[in-house]
């Protein structure tokens, strides 16, 4: 069973590079990634902030998020 992983950015260059990153580093047999842009997904804001999220990047794994 996977386990799910949110990645949460603004769309910047490092927001990018940190989105590539990560989704090449999380083995897709144990996380199901899910990308959410909030520059484009203005709509998922309270979902990241409810998750804890307080700046971006950031990856919420487990409901723990980490910057």
């Amino acid at each position: 069973m996977t386990q799910k992983a949110t990645f949460y950015h603004a769309g910047c260059s490092v927001c990018i590079d940190a989105e590539r990153q990560i989704a090449a580093a999380l083995d897709p047999a144990r996380f199901e990634v899910e990308i959410v842009h909030l520059g484009n997904d203005r709509a998922r804001i309270a979902d990241a902030e409810a998750a804890g999220v307080a700046s971006v990047p950031a990856l919420v794994i487990g409901g723990a998020p980490l910057h």
